[in-house]
């Protein structure tokens, strides 16, 4: 005999079902039980994938915009953000085909300011992404959008937008609008568009650099129906002016919350809102194995949910890692510790469990050294300096930074596989070794002694070309210097310039050359776009900047878009690593290759190797004259930052240049500031207890330049 369900059972089952398929089919393909920024980074890729059709500013932009913020109310009308002013001197709607620049008719307007972007939404050109976007384009009077020009969202409150005391306030009509429209552009451009740049608010209380202010918007001011008809147009690219992708925090504002938290946004597809109150079960027999020097896999029983388990949170000294899974690895542990490490279950709602009990694991201690490093090679010899390069070391750990000897003294410390050694003598031979070290200190021993013998100064071990500057400057103030330091005039012909889009996996379209490049001689090439008078005037080649070069690619690179340089189709020479991922190498710069440098290298070695200087700062542009090289070029690499890994929360700064340092910041891998000390406070050692376990980037900036370090904060 079949049984049959009590009623209030069927009920709930049915309940349950259909509202977790409530969400659009859009998402399907994304872990929405995820949390934190592993729900971001998911909800990132999904609409950086799905943005399929990059519009044009003009027409795209006006088209999609007419179609997307009809007046529900009058189709021959569109809507505008921020409202209108009860004086009448702008107005709430406008004729759809009103538009333009002139006073009464309505304007595109970048609700995250084209200017506040970091560099600028239009530093790759004005058609395509992120300056046309058109999920952050909204019709705006130009009256008002002239108002609020450029100015940093700011807390206000009633119906009317305008300017307050620290920036502009929206109303609150629309103040959701911009909170979602904000969210959007951090998730789909990163750290161009960080919200911290466009808003008045903290961030402290989130995991990177969103701020309460939107969050608060968010959740105040409900999605409205003319939000709602954005999303199903840009999703249906038989649309000729669809994006292909949606903004997430329309479809539900719960979203950010599960990110970012802060207070409770609209669910819309009440996948996390329920009246369920019911907690899952405690997960059961918590054990740990395959237990190794840096790593240790846990695992656990299920935990059952009148609903569903939706994940579980690892608590691993109290730091908080979430998985979907009933098993996870953790790796980056330190040798020979025990850890504390307990679970949790949570449900959709973000019912939870009691934590279990924690177990304590202990690593194995690490007493293996790593193997000695081969095949030294020396190169780019000068009077007073060398390259030298080696395999990298193998450990049962991991290997975290090699010591360089000159003459069987220690000379430096370094965690690459390259070095420049400065400040030697003309036509002298060095013996040169390296050994390599592990986190706790395992030495190898040195490796086999090779010879550098530096030159009188007039010859170099020059033989090929390569960049010399790389020109990241505001809007589209872009320039490659390529230099021929050799002896004789090389003929450009077998060359071309690939762009590398925000550090992905392949290369653009190759830009080729053709000419000649005299002795000792530099090669600039300019994007057509470019403004400043000084790359104009030294320009070689000007790249166009339209439609046809993709808006001037790949002279339209940003500080995350490695540049390649090579010689019949093979890559030579490289500024910022390929598939390296969005890290900011060259944000805001110039990179201009040190002098001691004479040959290309496909690793790039930012420390040893380039010179960073301000944005838009193009003096040296033109020239590059290594017969001028010196200790001056070299002399930042001198200071000295130890122990790393960072013991007992204290950082030591050794300076023996006469470089002045002026400021010590140190930033997370995602680029989030979290310390920074001035000049004035610099002491030899410099206590950060504020910082978590984990790598981190410290950046000193001196008289002389900046530099950076990775460390590892035990």
């Amino acid at each position: 005999m079949v049984k049959k369900l009590p009623l209030i059972l069927l009920t709930l089952l049915f309940t349950a079902t259909s509202t977790l398929l409530s969400q659009e089919s859009y998402y399907d393909d994304v872990n929405l039980n995820l949390t934190g920024l592993s729900l971001k980074n998911a909800l990132a890729v999904k609409i950086i994938n799905t943005h399929t059709n990059a519009l044009d500013y003009t027409p795209g932009v006006w088209q999609a915009s007419k179609a997307t913020d009809v007046n529900p109310a009058n189709s021959s009308e569109v809507l505008l953000i921020y409202g209108y002013t009860p004086s009448g001197t702008t107005s709430r709607t406008r004729g759809i085909d009103d538009n333009g620049g002139n006073n009464g008719e309505w304007n595109r307007e970048h609700v995250f300011a084209n200017s506040l972007g970091s560099p600028d939404l239009d530093s790759g050109g004005r058609n395509g992404p992120p300056y046309a976007d058109a999920h952050n384009l909204r019709p705006s009077d130009t009256q008002i959008n002239s108002s609020r020009g450029n100015k940093k969202f700011a807390a206000g409150s009633g119906t009317n937008s305008g300017a307050v005391s620290n920036g502009w306030y929206p109303g609150d009509e629309w103040k959701g609008d911009v909170a979602r429209i904000i969210m959007y552009m951090y998730l789909r451009y990163g750290n161009q568009c960080k919200p911290t740049f466009v808003g008045v608010g903290n961030s402290s209380v989130t995991p990177d650099d969103m701020i309460d202010l939107f969050l608060q918007w968010n959740a105040e001011d409900p999605v409205s129906d003319i939000e709602k008809q954005r999303n199903p147009f840009h999703e249906n690219t038989s649309n000729t002016y669809a994006q292909g992708n949606r903004n997430p925090f329309i479809d539900n504002p719960r979203l950010a919350t599960r990110i970012w938290g802060g207070p409770d946004a609209e669910d819309i597809w009440g996948i996390y809102s329920s009246s369920d109150t019911e907690a899952p079960t405690m997960p059961t027999n918590l054990t740990a194995s395959n237990i190794t020097t840096s790593a240790i896999d846990v695992a656990w029983n299920a935990s059952t949910d009148n609903t569903a388990v939706t994940s579980y949170d690892v608590f691993v000294n109290g730091v908080v890692t979430n998985t979907s899974n009933t098993s996870i690895t953790l790796n980056n542990l330190n040798s020979n510790t025990t850890y504390s490490i307990s679970v949790l279950a949570k449900d959709a709602v973000n019912n939870k469990s009691p934590q279990t009990n924690p177990i304590t694991p202990k690593t194995l201690e690490d007493t293996e050294a790593p193997t000695i490093p081969l095949n030294l090679v020396v190169s780019n010899e000068t009077n007073t300096t060398f390259k030298i390069s080696w395999d990298a070391s193998t450990d049962n750990t991991s290997v975290t930074e090699y010591e360089v000897y000159i003459d069987g003294s220690l000379n430096n410390v370094t965690s690459m596989t390259t070095y420049t050694v400065t400040n030697l003598n003309a036509l002298t031979t060095y013996s040169v070794q390296v050994l390599a070290k592990d986190a706790v200190g395992n030495k190898s021993a040195l490796s086999t002694a090779i010879n550098a013998t530096t030159t009188d100064g007039s010859t170099s071990s020059a033989n090929e070309l390569f960049f010399s500057e790389y020109v990241e400057g505001s809007s589209n103030n872009k320039a490659i210097e390529i230099a021929n330091v050799t002896s004789t005039p090389i003929d450009l012909s077998p060359y071309s310039i690939k762009r590398n889009g925000n550090g992905g996996a392949t290369w653009s379209a190759p830009l080729n050359l053709s000419g000649t490049i005299a002795a000792q001689d530099v090669y600039v090439i300019i994007n057509g776009s470019a403004s400043l008078q000084k790359l104009i005037d030294e320009a070689d080649l000007i790249h166009p900047n339209n439609s046809g070069t993709n808006n001037g690619e790949p002279i339209n690179f940003n500080g995350n878009d490695p540049v390649g340089l090579f010689k019949n189709d093979v890559l030579i020479d490289i500024i910022g690593e390929f598939n390296g991922g969005s890290s900011n190498f060259a944000k805001d710069k110039t990179l201009r290759r040190k002098l001691s440098v004479v040959s290309p290298n496909i690793a790039f070695d930012l420390i040893n190797e380039w010179e960073e200087f301000a944005r838009d700062n193009v003096d040296n542009i033109g020239e590059h004259n290594t017969s001028t090289a010196g200790i001056n070029t070299e002399i930042l690499s001198s200071i000295s930052i130890f122990p790393n890994p960072v013991i007992d929360k204290k950082i030591s700064i050794s300076n023996t240049t006469n470089a002045t340092i002026n400021k010590i910041t140190i930033h997370t891998i995602e680029g989030k500031e979290v310390f920074s000390i001035s000049n004035s406070l610099i002491k030899e050692i410099i206590p950060i207890d504020s910082l978590k376990t984990g790598i981190y980037f410290l950046k000193i900036d001196s008289n002389l330049g900046s530099i950076y370090r990775k460390i590892l904060v035990k």
